[in-house]
C-alpha cells in the first residue's frame, strides 16, 4: 500500500515489444543472419559472374613430347641421305662430266656437275662457309629433335636434315679437299647442262620440299610444339 500511495515503482527498464517481422535493422542485437539475404547473394553472384566472366580462356596444351615423333624425323633423314648416296654413286659412276642423257622427252637430263656452291648452283666459290652452315644446320635440328611435338614438323626438318647431311657428306669426301669438296649434281630441267634451271640433286630436293613445306606450317598456323597459334586467335576473338 505505501508503494502505490508513495508513487510509481521503479520495475526496470521499458522495452519495446518486437515487431512481428524482427528487431529493427539498426538494433544492436540483429543477428548476422537479420542481414536481407538477397543483398548478400547478390554480392557473391555478382562476384562469382565477373570472375567468371572476364577469366582468360585457357589454351589448350600442347601434345605430350613422344620419342616416335624424333625417330620419324631420322628415318626420313637416313633415307635422305641414303638416297642422295646412291643416285650420286650411279650418277659418277655411268655418266662422265658434261654427258647428257634425254628423257621424258627433253622435260628432263640427266647430267653430272660438280658443283662449289649452294643448292641449285648458288654461292659459287664459298664452299667452306657452306659446309660450315651446313654443319650448324644439322646441330640445331639434332638438337631440337627430342623437343618435337608436332608431326608435321618432324616430316619437314627430317628432309631437311637429311639433304644437309647428304651435301655435307660431299663437302667433306669429295675433290678438292675436306670441307671444300664439290656436290654432285644430276638433274637438268627443260635443257641440257643446267641451261634453263639450275642443276639439283636428291638432296637438294629434300632441302626444297622440307623448306617450303615449313614455311606453309607457318602460314597455316601450326607451331613446333603442336598446337595451332592462329585457331587460338580466332576463339579468343
Amino acid at each position: 500500500m505505501a508503494g502505490a500511495e508513495g508513487g510509481v515503482c521503479d520495475t526496470g527498464p521499458v522495452t519495446q515489444p518486437e515487431s512481428e517481422s524482427g528487431p529493427a535493422p539498426g538494433s544492436p542485437s540483429a543477428p548476422p543472419s537479420a542481414l536481407p539475404s538477397s543483398s548478400a547473394d547478390g554480392v557473391s553472384d555478382g562476384a562469382s559472374g565477373s570472375v567468371s566472366d572476364g577469366a582468360p580462356e585457357t589454351p589448350p596444351n600442347p601434345p605430350p613430347r613422344t620419342p616416335w615423333r624424333t625417330a620419324l624425323l631420322i628415318a626420313i633423314a637416313l633415307a635422305v641421305v641414303a638416297i642422295d648416296i646412291v643416285t650420286k654413286a650411279l650418277v659418277a659412276a655411268n655418266i662422265a662430266l658434261g654427258e647428257n642423257i634425254r628423257i621424258l622427252g627433253g622435260a628432263v637430263y640427266l647430267t653430272q656437275i660438280r658443283n662449289a656452291g649452294a643448292a641449285f648452283n648458288m654461292a659459287t666459290g664459298m664452299t667452306w662457309l657452306l659446309a660450315i652452315i651446313a654443319v650448324a644446320v644439322v646441330v640445331f635440328i639434332i638438337r631440337m629433335a627430342p623437343k618435337l611435338r608436332s608431326t608435321p614438323w618432324a616430316v619437314c626438318l627430317g628432309l631437311i636434315l637429311g639433304g644437309a647431311l647428304g651435301n655435307l657428306i660431299d663437302r667433306i669426301f669429295r675433290a678438292p679437299g675436306v670441307m671444300q669438296g664439290h656436290v654432285v649434281d644430276f638433274v637438268s630441267l627443260f635443257g641440257p647442262d643446267a641451261k634453263y634451271f639450275p642443276a639439283f640433286n636428291a638432296a637438294d630436293s629434300a632441302i626444297s620440299i622440307g623448306g617450303v613445306l615449313l614455311v606453309l606450317l607457318a602460314i597455316t598456323g601450326f607451331d613446333f610444339d603442336g598446337t595451332r597459334h592462329r585457331g587460338r586467335r580466332g576463339r579468343d576473338g
